[in-house]
């Protein structure tokens, strides 16, 4: 039986990179509003209620509107803004989290796609509170790079206009109040909100986020290997998925430390380093904010929805 799938802001960066995923898909039809009806909420609306699966690639209270404009019990929602991801009755749509996340998503009627931020963050210090070698109440911090396309067209136009001359690493959110706090407080099992310190570069896309872990004032202090083991195991529950551990390695840099390692892929890598005589280390996490951390995501729990292969349509 082939799906009818509505997206709902196919114009927008995201909803153009699912469409595109989507595009040669023989188990699908595609839904399209004309370009002059898209703000038109009695077209969309019409819309939505066709659909088998809507996706909503909207900023949050265009999203909200669209979610009321549902009149029927068959419509399932999968919303790519951050209007819905720690609401009653929505299921998280980060399919690795836990080794029954992706059962969730595939029987949910509302699905919150995750932000690409909190992705590296949550995959780094969830396992590790689940597993009880970090406290829930530890005071966790987080940092890191994006491309300028997570900015949206907006970024996007103003990077493209400057080239070069764009500032090459842009720190923003300084007043610590991101919109993404609360997802990455509530799936990452943290007492409360992290540290978050975000940066922009002057490329595309691509991502890369640093957990930092200061454990010398922890009752029992885990090891570098007590933690890689810990993510391994984890990711390693989670069949089917697109999240894995490199290996645990001694070393000062690495060439596969780099944002845009992954672009074009759905994959979510970790990196441990550590050095258990000063009660350090750090969790480092590899992706697409375009792939993994956007409509990469979108497709794989579309996928799970659905009830086909995770992967289809999904570069590994």
């Amino acid at each position: 039986m082939t799906a009818r799938i509505f997206i709902d802001g196919e114009a927008g960066t995201t909803g153009l990179q699912i469409r595109e995923r989507l595009a040669m898909r023989r188990d699908i039809e595609l839904l399209s509003i004309p370009e002059d009806s898209r703000k038109d909420p009695a077209a969309r609306k019409d819309y939505l209620n066709q659909a088998d699966v809507a996706v909503l690639c909207l900023p949050d209270a265009a999203a909200k509107e669209s979610v009321a404009l549902v009149e029927n019990d068959t419509t399932r929602i999968i919303d790519a803004s951050s209007a819905h991801r720690v609401a009653d009755g929505w299921a998280y749509g980060f399919a690795e989290m836990d080794a029954d996340q992706a059962d969730i998503i595939a029987a949910a009627m509302r699905v919150a796609n995750p932000g690409c931020w909190p992705q590296g963050l949550i995959a780094a210090v969830r396992p590790l509170i689940a597993g009880g070698l970090l406290p829930a109440d530890f005071p966790v911090t987080v940092n890191g790079i994006s491309g300028y396309s997570g900015g949206g067209k907006g970024m996007i136009a103003d990077y493209d206009a400057k080239g070069a001359s764009a500032n090459m690493f842009a720190p923003y959110a300084l007043s610590f109040n991101h919109k993404h706090l609360p997802e990455m407080t509530e799936y990452g099992l943290l007492d409360s909100a992290p540290l978050f310190t975000p940066a922009v570069g002057n490329y595309y896309k691509g991502m890369l986020t640093v957990v930092p872990l200061n454990l010398a004032r922890l009752d029992k202090v885990p090891t570098g290997e007590q933690i890689h083991a810990a993510l391994a195991d984890h990711f390693t529950a989670a069949h089917g998925g697109f999240v894995d551990v490199a290996p645990l390695d001694g070393i000062e840099r690495s060439d596969d430390l780099d944002p845009q390692a992954l672009n074009d892929t759905n994959r979510l890598r970790l990196h441990v380093f550590a050095n258990d005589a000063r009660a350090q280390a750090a969790i480092i996490a590899v992706y697409d904010n375009l792939g993994k951390g956007a409509s990469g995501a979108a497709v794989q729990n579309l996928n799970l929805m659905l009830g086909v292969d995770q992967t289809t349509s999904l570069a590994a």
